[in-house]
């Protein structure tokens, strides 16, 4: 049920962006990709950070590769394939050890809410990197064969 509500949010929140016609369907598949992949990692390793890189990774690799195949920017798949990934639990439980005065736990829930935003853009930046690489180096190729 979690990854209908994946699709669900990164389709409304896709709305916003003024996202249309059948690019919805894509950029809510982009959210159930990152959100299941990220729960198939979360049960095998256990690790909430490691798993929203890996998730991020996968929104990422999916979001450049249907912006290539829809002819679309990846920031139209990426942005709300990212939403299901937000450590907002964990920024909201660092928000009530804070408000009960229990600064160590506090602590430790900031650390991981600042882990989980750096991991989503770290997961996306170097797909995005890796893309652009790759594209520079095709150009080279393709020009030096002229």
């Amino acid at each position: 049920m979690a990854f209908v509500f994946a699709f669900i949010g990164s389709f409304a929140s896709s709305l916003s962006f003024n996202v249309k016609g059948y690019k919805l369907f894509f950029a809510g598949f982009s959210g159930l990709i990152g959100f299941f992949v990220y729960s198939v990692v979360q049960g095998i390793a256990g690790y909430s950070v490691f798993s929203i890189l890996i998730g991020a990774t996968a929104v990422g690799l999916y979001s450049e590769s249907a912006a290539r195949i829809l002819k679309s920017p990846a920031t139209v798949f990426s942005i709300p394939g990212i939403l299901p990934l937000v450590p907002g639990i964990a920024a909201y439980e660092m928000m009530q050890f804070l408000m009960n005065n229990e600064l160590i736990e506090a602590i430790g829930k900031l650390i991981e809410t600042i882990g989980g935003a750096g991991a989503i853009a770290f997961g996306i930046m170097l797909v995005t990197a890796v893309f652009r690489f790759m594209t520079r180096l095709s150009r080279k190729k393709s020009e030096c064969g002229k």
